[in-house]
């Protein structure tokens, strides 16, 4: 059922009205305490008093300037976004306003810093015999299904193919766009991530008999004040699912030399995965079906080749006889 907005009489819209009246339009909580920020500062900054069709375009792309000129890339991207969006809104409705300029174009998304570690740092740390074996298992699953933390730290055993090495996972930002008469409407849409040897190797010795309940556990029970989702403790133990911030703080105090704060982040196992994997010769098609991306340039991102593999593929254009 689309949600009623009570619009005020006529077709004159203050600014600050219009603004409400678009962010009560609006259905996701999380869409609007996102929008509800750049709409919220760039009506304040141009008068929420005044009338909306007032206002200039070059006056949206100043406030926007002024408000998030030097922010990242992201912040500013999504705030142009949400007041792109809410003065399209109006236009719809027929209340006459400004638009976003052309002059605030939405910038490109830099590449990311996240570093690629070389298959030997990699294979090193997990061998390291003062590791546990619960993180031996994560981080070697991270690399070989090249998965989100979040989607893999979410898994239970009863997901788990261990024949075929796969399992689903809940997809990132996926919703379902349709289903059949009589089905429930699903907030997330699954996923299959492929792990090898290694985690193959390793996750029998890890569950040790465990059926039903997370794969990756807490070593001690939730306290009495914590309230915790029943999809979350294994049944049978009591024990928790490890969360994220406690599986980045475990990497980290493994791979921290300069203080705590200085070691690995969970991501850098998807991208190295994919470096990796670019470097061996897979084709982008294959990258993209490997880590679940639905655009090249996504992918294309997480690509960062070693200096040895680009001064192995510059060996390709030395003359003819140099190899001999």
């Amino acid at each position: 059922m689309p949600t009623v907005v009570q619009l005020p009489a006529g077709k004159a819209l203050t600014v600050r009205s219009a603004a409400e009246a678009f962010l009560d339009s609006l259905r996701n909580p999380n869409t609007v305490r996102s929008y509800g920020v750049g709409v919220g500062k760039t009506a304040e900054r141009i008068g929420e008093a005044r009338p909306l069709g007032s206002v200039a375009d070059d006056e949206i792309g100043e406030a926007l300037e002024l408000l998030w000129g030097t922010a990242a890339v992201n912040t500013w991207n999504a705030r142009r976004a949400a007041v792109l969006s809410w003065l399209g809104w109006c236009e719809s409705y027929g209340y006459d306003g400004p638009a976003v300029p052309a002059w605030t174009k939405r910038l490109a998304v830099p590449d990311s810093e996240t570093p690629a570690r070389s298959k030997m740092a990699v294979d090193r740390l997990i061998a390291r015999r003062e590791v546990h074996l619960r993180e031996k298992t994560l981080w070697r699953m991270l690399y070989e299904t090249a998965a989100r933390a979040e989607e893999i730290l979410g898994v239970n055993i009863e997901d788990l193919d261990l024949a075929a090495r796969r399992c689903p996972v809940k997809a990132k930002g996926a919703r379902s766009k349709a289903r059949r008469r009589g089905q429930a409407r699903e907030d997330f849409v699954l996923e299959t991530v492929y792990w090898d040897a290694g985690t193959a190797r390793l996750l029998p010795r890890l569950l040790r008999g465990r059926i039903r309940g997370p794969v990756f556990v807490t070593h001690r029970r939730p306290g009495p004040g914590k309230v915790v989702s029943p999809r979350d403790v294994c049944p049978d133990t009591g024990l928790a699912r490890l969360s994220y911030g406690q599986a980045r703080a475990l990497l980290d105090e493994h791979t921290a030399v300069r203080g705590p704060g200085t070691g690995w982040d969970l991501h850098e196992y998807r991208h190295s995965a994919l470096t990796h994997l670019g470097e061996q010769g897979a084709s982008l098609l294959m990258l993209m079906a490997k880590s679940r991306h639905k655009k090249p340039e996504n992918v294309r991102r997480y690509f960062k080749p070693s200096h040895e593999a680009i001064s192995e593929l510059t060996s390709l254009l030395a003359p003819g006889d140099s190899r001999r």
